[in-house]
């Protein structure tokens, strides 16, 4: 979609409109409310999931004594990751550090297509009749939501499997004492409930914003688009970075908390 032939304002909603299937009739470009399906998150999220994780697997299927620049780089990353998780998780587990490194390295490449051309994907799938694509999986509150959700899912298992009946003791006198324990359990459940929806929506807030300001820059003349284009694409590979950072660390934080008694 062209900005030269539309308002500023139809430019940004159009950018912001999603590919979407409504579940009810299974009809494209239809919205079905709570049964509505947003195509582009799921089918950009998966791909990049495959093309990831597939990748991981045949560098680990061609591991070499002496190793090549890629597999000198996926090892740089799995001794990163697996330092991290045992600067916080003072535990034995293969699990946690193979979570950790999954988040990192899908977050961060969902949260890297927000460095493509803001029109690339859009024009070139509009050839085909899909007039609505958003690019950015991690700029769609359903998938920061989604990952929140199933990491908040693990915290209540590690919780049941390593407390067990500890676990209500915990809940009714942990912080302020037995006599409490209605305190202490509201507390502990507003505790448990922020969890997702600090790792959803700030995940979504930072990525949604560098998404919009990209769209702004993109409606700017053509001429004055490169300054601060480049600018913020160079700030936001930080961004990117530290915001899958910061995912993969409290993931473990929370878990950790989950697997140690009070």
């Amino acid at each position: 979609m062209s900005s030269t032939n539309i308002t500023a304002g139809q430019y940004i909603q159009h950018h912001l409109e999603h590919l979407t299937l409504n579940l009810k009739t299974f009809t494209i470009g239809e919205s079905g409310g709570f049964w509505t399906l947003n195509l582009d998150t799921l089918l950009v999220s998966t791909i990049i999931g495959l093309f990831i994780f597939g990748g991981l697997g045949l560098i680990a299927a061609r591991v070499k004594e002496t190793p090549g620049k890629l597999q000198n780089l996926v090892e740089i990353i799995i001794e990163f990751v697996n330092n991290a998780v045992h600067e916080v998780f003072h535990h034995k587990t293969t699990f946690i550090p193979a979570l950790s490194l999954t988040i990192f390295l899908w977050v961060f490449c969902m949260n890297a297509m927000d460095l493509l051309p803001v029109d690339f994907l859009p024009n070139l799938l509009g050839h085909i009749g899909i007039h609505h694509f958003k690019t950015v999986p991690t700029a769609d509150p359903n998938a920061t939501f989604a990952m929140s959700i199933s990491v908040f899912l693990l915290v209540i298992i590690f919780n049941l499997r390593v407390k067990k009946h500890r676990l209500l003791k915990e809940m009714l006198t942990f912080p302020f004492g037995p006599y409490l324990f209605p305190v202490n359990f509201a507390f502990r459940l507003v505790e448990e409930c922020v969890k997702p929806l600090s790792l959803a929506l700030r995940l979504f807030g930072n990525m949604f914003a560098g998404e919009l300001i990209f769209i702004l820059i993109a409606i700017m003349p053509w001429w004055m688009q490169g300054a601060p284009g480049g600018i913020w694409a160079i700030f936001h590979i930080l961004v990117i970075t530290l915001q899958a950072f910061l995912f993969m660390m409290l993931t473990i934080i929370y878990l950790s908390m989950a697997h140690d008694a009070h």
